[in-house]
């Protein structure tokens, strides 16, 4: 038997345990590793998932303990299963591993692909905060407007009680409250919700797409931190950064979309260089010669407009594109600039506790404070690091919705964003058409 620990951050490392080694009598998986996400690492995965294999809970350690484990668990193969990690990265960690004695892998489609008997459209990207999201929206929102049912799978997210996470359905703002969701879960279940349209997450993904099917004409897959499908898709749309030339083809596994694509859609192209169009399209064009391409922006607006004219302003963006997504600013950054915000406040003057270890380790972010709520400390830090900035008013990016989620004193202004097609043809046609075309 094969002693195997799984590297990972609260997604595809429970898939890959679910999908390819649980009933496997050969591989005994002795713990599992968490990163990127805090306050995971001290959990288990319950004996309740693990099926009867396993007659106890599998650990949960941080990745820096690594090589005792493989070490004092006598470990023969170690499954790296998360994502958004640049290739050097990569292979840093394997050589961690391999220095230990253990052999390092990483599994392919073929082995954690699940297969619906709905048609599945998949939305992933290069790399988190390209501006997968928006995009995802569009597409579920012209779905259902021409009359298809649309079920929409969510990358997992299970930070808390992984047995209460089984298989979640989302379709209304209690469902999230009832549930205890993170910001970082709202952020991405929000948007959906007030289109009126369902969502599904969890950690079994097999029962999660046996409830979406029964729901659904179609199943919208949106892969969040530009991981691949968990369901083999029969249209695969990958979003590429126009701002970021080069990390289309540098990072894991979003080379790997990149290459598997049927569409690629650059975005954010009228805020690019044209050296930095040049060298993502030629990108493109080598890793994926056979997708179609078309270009795209995000259409930013305030609500209230003109509430931002001379005032001093803090400025809240989604977390995740901020934190490992590397981008120094987003959404809200912007909207403020042509807004006509008098100041952009730096909030790391005034950050306490846990948003202040978060900035610290992300020296990357310039002056905007990433919306961090993965536990009720870090809500309270959020809140009272806004607070002491003395801000007239706070620009909110964030789809949780702050309002939701914090008390302030001060008022906020909202900011969206719409994907807008420059180029190509329709993208919302290319969906529709093999939404259409069935199993």
């Amino acid at each position: 038997m094969f002693r195997a620990i799984i590297m990972g951050a609260a997604g595809r490392d429970f898939h890959a345990f679910l999908t390819f080694l649980r009933d496997r009598p050969d591989y005994r998986v002795v713990a599992f590793t968490a990163t990127q996400i805090p306050f995971i690492d001290s959990r288990s995965f319950p004996r309740e998932l693990a099926g009867s294999l396993y007659d106890a809970d599998i650990p949960v350690y941080p990745e820096r303990e690594l090589p005792r484990l493989i070490r004092e668990l006598e470990v023969d193969f170690v499954f790296f299963a998360y994502s958004d990690v640049a290739h050097e990265d990569v292979m840093h960690k394997a050589s961690v591993v391999q220095a230990a004695g253990a052999s390092f892998v990483l599994l392919g489609a073929r082995h954690g692909q699940l297969v619906s008997n709905r048609p599945v459209i998949a939305v992933v990207a290069a790399r988190t905060g390209a501006g997968k999201s928006p995009i995802t929206l569009a597409v579920a929102k012209h779905l259902k407007s021409v009359g298809l049912r649309v079920s929409v799978v969510r990358h997992p997210m299970p930070y808390g009680d992984l047995l209460a996470q089984v298989a979640q359905r989302f379709a209304s703002d209690a469902d999230l409250t009832a549930a205890a969701c993170t910001v970082e879960e709202r952020e991405e279940y929000e948007p959906y919700i007030e289109s009126g349209l369902v969502v599904f997450a969890g950690v079994d993904y097999r029962r999660i797409l046996t409830m979406a099917e029964a729901e659904a004409d179609v199943v919208l897959w949106d892969g969040g931190n530009n991981d691949t499908p968990f369901y083999q898709p029969d249209l695969t749309i990958v979003v590429v950064d126009a701002l970021r030339p080069g990390h289309e083809t540098r990072y894991y596994p979003g080379e790997t979309n990149l290459r598997s694509a049927n569409v690629v859609v650059v975005n954010k192209v009228s805020g690019a260089s044209e050296e930095a169009l040049v060298a993502v399209r030629r990108n493109v064009a080598s890793c994926a010669p056979g997708a179609i391409c078309l270009e795209s922006d995000l259409e930013i607006s305030l609500s209230p407009e003109g509430a931002l004219e001379g005032r001093r302003v803090l400025v809240v963006e989604d977390g995740p594109t901020t934190t490992h997504g590397g981008r120094p600013f987003g959404a809200g950054w912007v909207a403020a600039k042509k807004g006509g915000a008098r100041e952009i406040i730096d909030p790391r003057p005034f950050a306490v506790g846990t948003i202040r270890e978060a900035l610290e380790a992300c020296p990357h972010i310039e002056a905007v404070l990433p919306a961090l709520g993965y536990s009720d400390v870090e809500l309270h830090d959020l809140a009272r690091t806004i607070e002491a900035s003395g801000a007239d008013v706070v620009v909110d990016a964030s789809p949780a919705r702050l309002e939701k989620v914090i008390s302030l004193s001060m008022p906020v202004v909202r900011v969206t964003y719409r994907f807008a097609q420059r180029s190509g043809p329709p993208l919302t046609s290319l969906c529709e058409d093999a939404a259409r075309r069935g199993k």
